[in-house]
C-alpha cells in the first residue's frame, strides 16, 4: 500500500521522535518471515521496550538525519526492519539476536550506538551489555567494596588479639 504525502511526513516525525530519544539502532533483513512470525517478534518488542518498524529506507534516512543515527543513511540497503531501544541500550540488540537464533530469516545487518555504525555482527556485543538493574548492581559492588576492605583492616587487630590470647590459653592448657 502507497502512502500518501501526510502519511509520509507522520512517519518520517515519529521516527524521529523515537530516534531523538533511543538509545541504540538495530536493523535487520525480514524477507522470508511470516505474518506470524513478524506479530510474535512485535508483540516481544512491546514487552521489552523496543519500537519496532517496518519503513522505506528513504523515509528512515530522512528521519535520522539531525539524531547520532545519521551515520546509517548509506547503509539502509534493502527490506529493513528497524529496532530502537527505547529504555536500556542493548534491548534491541538482545531482541534481535534472540528471534534470529530461532528463525534463520532475519538477520542483523547493522548496529548503531552512540554515533558509530557497526556491522550486523555486533549484535552479540550489543546484546551483551548489562541492562539498568544489573548496571546498578555491578556499580553498587563497586562503591561498597573499599567500605568492606576498610572493616575487615580495622577489625583485623581486634581478631588478632582474640587468636593469640586463644593461642597463649591453649599453651598454658597444655
Amino acid at each position: 500500500m502507497a502512502l500518501n504525502l501526510n502519511q509520509k511526513k507522520e512517519v518520517v516525525a515519529e521516527l524521529a521522535e523515537v530516534a531523538g530519544k533511543a538509545h541504540s539502532l538495530v536493523a535487520a533483513e525480514y524477507a522470508g518471515l511470516t505474518v506470524e512470525q513478524l506479530t510474535g517478534l512485535r508483540r516481544k518488542a512491546r514487552q521489552e521496550g523496543v519500537f519496532l518498524k517496518v519503513a522505506k529506507n528513504t523515509l528512515v534516512s530522512r528521519a535520522v538525519e539531525d539524531t547520532d543515527y545519521a551515520v546509517v543513511k548509506d547503509a539502509l540497503v534493502g527490506p529493513l526492519l528497524y529496532a530502537f531501544s527505547q529504555e536500556d541500550p542493548g534491548a534491541a540488540g538482545r531482541l534481535i539476536q534472540e528471534f534470529a537464533k530461532a528463525n534463520d530469516k532475519l538477520k542483523p545487518r547493522l548496529v548503531s550506538l552512540g554515533g558509530q555504525m557497526y556491522p550486523g555482527s555486533h549484535v552479540d556485543v550489543l546484546a551483551s551489555l548489562p541492562t539498568r538493574d544489573q548496571a546498578l548492581s555491578m556499580l553498587l559492588s563497586v562503591m561498597v567494596q573499599p567500605a568492606t576492605m576498610l572493616v575487615r583492616v580495622l577489625a583485623e587487630p581486634a581478631s588478632q588479639v582474640a587468636r593469640v590470647t586463644n593461642a597463649v590459653g591453649q599453651a598454658k592448657a597444655a
